[in-house]
């Protein structure tokens, strides 16, 4: 035992003589985080707060009292608008040109009538799925206007405002919808499963919260690059989900990760009230998502998400904040309400009244939020709504036209993209596929697939 300590000490000791520096004068100290240092510290006899390594600088008491959050203040809701479209604070003001607060009220309409046409689409059997955003168009065209176009990002499942606000365009979401031959999945995902190598953002996955931890991953990748490369813009990176996949252990293990590393991750929560058809009067018994952010040592802010100008502040004070200290989490639960069904697959009047869903159509959602206060700065109107939708509606309306009209992608994507290059294996089971269409033309119509059968002989090319 004692043989084998003898090395290790004197290694320690040899690594931290300054003498073997070539130039040890040069040498900064490395200053250790004030949690780091005290962690190995001992309570002494008149200590006033606990140091022992599991919690730091809590007061010691004689009084036996439980912590009992019901009898605690709620975490406050930020916003910068009321329902009625007012600013709250002149001085804070919207942080916003007219020209960019008009773009981001076209995007969020863009979205709701293309959500409402996808929808019905899919209820005449023109689609096999969709899932709508309404309700919650303000938090995903909001953020993203906020972050940096290379920031990479993880999304969930109702974040088509993200796309929509980073540049994707109407005809590459018809194309991931219809899975045709423009998809650049090639028709291997489901509908709603979008993702952008060039916009810097992740594709889609349907396992609820597994973009959590990879988001905390890259996070940290971020991080060194930042440390790395210091005179490129710094980046962080950023993932959204719903209330109901905070639930999943992904979730507290990707915070845990993101503080432990202190990697520069935003978490932002859509917490709209229902995961599927489970309220969050059944989810939790906290309050709220955020919460959870402070048990984890992790800076939290509360938003109301039906005010979009109030999600691009918190977005923008949130970013800056992860890149402080050479990087921290962030989490940002944005407050909203799912107007809109889980799903296609979804009914949800089976568990929540229609009047309940009609009134916060009617009372607050964040598009009527801003069309007031467009109205009230006098650079909309009416007219300008009716014209507005009318248009965007058309352009909705030919990109859906397109993209039903083309066909689907090569039959060769079945089998490639998962191996370098195409095994024997694969190549049998093409040629048996080959031989079966060949045999049975009329049972099988490969003429609506790009390059019908030909495309198969593409890979049973023997590369030379």
């Amino acid at each position: 035992m004692a043989l084998r300590s003898v090395p290790s000490r004197l290694a320690s000791k040899a690594l931290r003589r300054p003498t073997l520096c070539q130039n040890a004068s040069q040498v900064s100290p490395r200053v250790a985080p004030a949690w780091l240092a005290r962690r190995n510290v001992a309570s002494t006899p008149t200590a006033e707060k606990v140091l022992f390594p599991g919690a730091l600088n809590s007061e010691f008491t004689n009084s036996l009292e439980f912590l009992q959050p019901s009898k605690n203040k709620a975490i406050s809701t930020f916003r910068v608008l009321d329902q009625y479209g007012h600013v709250l604070d002149n001085e804070t003001g919207v942080d916003t040109t007219d020209e960019e607060a008009l773009e981001l009220y076209q995007h969020m309409v863009r979205l709701n009538i293309m959500d409402l046409i996808m929808f019905e689409a899919q209820r005449q059997g023109r689609l096999s799925f969709y899932m709508v955003s309404t309700g919650e168009e303000g938090i995903s065209v909001g953020s993203a206007s906020a972050l940096n176009p290379r920031d990479p990002v993880f999304c969930q499942y109702r974040e088509a405002g993200v796309f929509m606000q980073r540049g994707y365009t109407l005809d590459q979401f018809m194309a991931q919808l219809f899975s045709n031959c423009e998809d650049s999945g090639h028709g291997r995902n489901m509908p709603i499963h979008f993702g952008s190598r060039e916009l810097h953002i992740r594709t889609v996955s349907s396992a609820l919260a597994t973009q959590l931890p990879h988001a905390a991953g890259a996070a940290y990748a971020v991080k060194l690059q930042n440390q790395q490369n210091p005179d490129v813009e710094p980046r962080v990176a950023v993932t959204y989900f719903g209330e109901g996949a905070a639930s999943e252990g992904d979730f507290h293990a990707a915070l845990n990760i993101a503080a432990t590393r202190q990697a520069p991750c935003i978490f932002i929560c859509r917490n709209n009230g229902y995961a599927i058809s489970t309220p969050t009067s059944d989810q939790y018994r906290g309050d709220g998502i955020a919460s959870r952010g402070a048990g984890y040592g992790i800076d939290t802010l509360r938003v109301d998400g039906n005010d979009i100008f109030a999600v691009r502040a918190a977005t923008k004070a949130a970013r800056k904040l992860a890149l402080s200290d050479g990087g921290r989490p962030v989490l940002i639960e944005m407050m909203a309400y799912r107007v809109g069904h889980h799903s296609t697959s979804d009914d949800s009047y089976a568990y929540r009244q229609k009047v309940e869903v009609e009134d916060w159509k009617r009372r607050d959602n964040p598009i009527s939020r801003m069309r007031k206060w467009l109205e009230d700065r006098g650079i909309w109107d009416e007219e300008k709504e009716r014209k507005t939708r009318s248009q965007l509606r058309k352009d909705v309306l030919s990109a859906f036209d397109r993209a039903e009209k083309k066909k689907k992608p090569k039959m060769k994507h079945a089998f490639s993209d998962v191996w370098e290059e195409i095994t024997e294996e694969q190549r049998a089971h093409v040629a048996e596929l080959k031989d079966i269409l060949m045999r049975y033309p009329k049972e099988y119509d490969v003429s609506q697939y790009e390059g019908g059968i030909s495309s198969l002989d593409e890979l049973l090319e023997r590369k030379k």
